[in-house]
């Protein structure tokens, strides 16, 4: 059975909660990423940093990624898979959650990192197929009621 360690990347390096933007944005830089888990005090996921993030919730708002910090990023609950986690597992926390990115968690520690380049080697053609749709799908749209006129 292939498991989600054997399907991630290593060294998955935590950012800081208390970690300002702009050095987040510098460690995604030195470590050619485009994401990175955000752990708090206790060392304990507390979510995942991508550089979307940065540019649309703080650039784009006109905030400071000087001042801002990884932790204010870091919303709701924060999403992972174990080690020992099979490959179907992994596709369906991504899949339902509509993620492309997981971290991977051994004994209570972050060992490694799954992207949707790293499933997709280990998927067939009608797999992959399924999970590309299903995680670039958008979510459906709010239709506002319009008052009618009597």
């Amino acid at each position: 059975m292939t498991t989600a360690k054997d399907i991630m990347h290593l060294g998955a390096e935590c950012v800081p909660a208390t970690e300002t933007l702009d050095r987040a944005a510098q460690m995604m830089r030195d470590k050619q990423v485009g994401s990175l888990p955000i752990c708090g005090p206790d060392n304990k996921l507390k979510g995942i940093l991508t550089d979307r993030d940065i540019v649309v919730k703080c650039i784009a708002a006109g905030k400071d990624p000087s001042k801002m910090t990884a932790g204010d990023l870091a919303q709701g609950k924060a999403l992972y898979v174990d080690a020992n986690a099979s490959e179907q597992e992994v596709l369906e926390v991504m899949e339902s959650n509509k993620i492309r990115r997981v971290p991977v968690i051994e004994n209570k520690k972050i060992v490694g990192m799954i992207s949707e380049a790293d499933i997709a080697q280990h998927l067939s053609e009608s797999q992959l197929a399924h999970f590309v749709t299903t995680i670039t799908q958008a979510p459906p749209t709010k239709v506002k009621a319009t008052a009618k006129s009597k």
